[in-house]
């Protein structure tokens, strides 16, 4: 028991040498290789239903597409903002419906329920993997004292979770079921990162947050985090370092715990500095 306790000191001691002691994780496109699972479904359930207009409204029909609709309307967006923001985008109006209306109903809810199916048909069907070099940096976190949390919109989270066996990296979980639970706003807002940080028992000033997503590297800046590091799987660096993030790479083995620790202490002079300044 001794032992145990001595190693939790040390831990602790050598996370108290940092100036961060928490890190809070995006699930898809950062832990998870699903976020190209979620915009397939996405393209799937949004060109039936642009299809069925077509016939029914004499509407043109214009494809669903990656980089224009799914990077821009719904990635990282809880799964009903999501449908809005692409209608919005189309001109189209639905009634927003119900939680339990039946997938592909033509409501905001149906909709989303209908996209909900198909990716959870896909995944069954082809599984889910990991990015290994999140996982190993994850691990190097928790040993150095690190607590570790995942925030993400999905409210699949239990399911991907537990087909790629990462349940354990993580102290807390806040996904879309507990978002709905507790009436959160999804990012751009930053509620999510904040209670996570919260059950970590962390302020958001000593965590950082790492996010894959526009609409996550929004919410980490905007929840005033030591740092937020946007991981550009879709070549889009620029794009995340003008919403938020103050660094960016293409993957997580680019990083390490210093690095990061050196960026932190950079961006609270910087701002000390300014406010000086002011």
């Amino acid at each position: 028991m001794q032992r145990g306790n001595h190693r939790e000191n040390l831990q602790s001691n050598h996370a108290g040498q940092r100036d961060f002691v928490a890190a809070i994780f995006d699930m898809d496109g950062v832990v998870t290789q699903t976020a190209a699972v979620h915009s397939r479904a996405w393209k799937r359930m949004f060109d039936e239903f642009l299809r069925s207009r077509e016939a029914t409204h004499r509407v043109p029909f214009r494809e669903f597409t990656h980089d224009a609709d799914y990077l821009v309307h719904v990635d990282g967006r809880p799964r009903s903002k999501g449908v809005e923001s692409f209608l919005q985008s189309r001109g189209i109006v639905l009634p927003p419906g119900s939680p339990r209306d039946p997938a592909g109903c033509e409501t905001v809810c149906g909709l989303g329920n209908r996209k909900n199916a198909l990716f959870n048909e896909m995944i069954e069907r082809e599984g889910a993997g990991v990015y290994d070099s999140t996982v190993a940096f994850i691990q190097k976190l928790r040993a150095s004292g690190i607590r570790v949390g995942l925030a993400t919109s999905s409210r699949n989270s239990a399911t991907i979770l537990g087909k790629t066996h990462t349940a354990s990296l993580f102290a807390t979980v806040v996904d879309g079921v507990v978002s709905a639970q507790l009436g959160l706003k999804g990012k751009p807002a930053p509620d999510i990162f904040v209670v996570a940080a919260a059950n970590l028992g962390v302020p958001a000033g000593r965590a950082i947050v790492v996010e894959d997503a526009v609409t996550g590297v929004q919410a980490g800046a905007r929840g005033g985090f030591a740092l937020v590091v946007g991981i550009a799987r879709e070549n889009n660096a620029g794009e995340l370092r003008d919403h938020g993030a103050d660094v960016v790479v293409r993957d997580l083995a680019e990083t390490s715990l210093e690095k990061i620790n050196r960026l932190i202490r950079h961006k609270r002079a910087s701002a000390c500095s300014h406010s000086a300044s002011g």
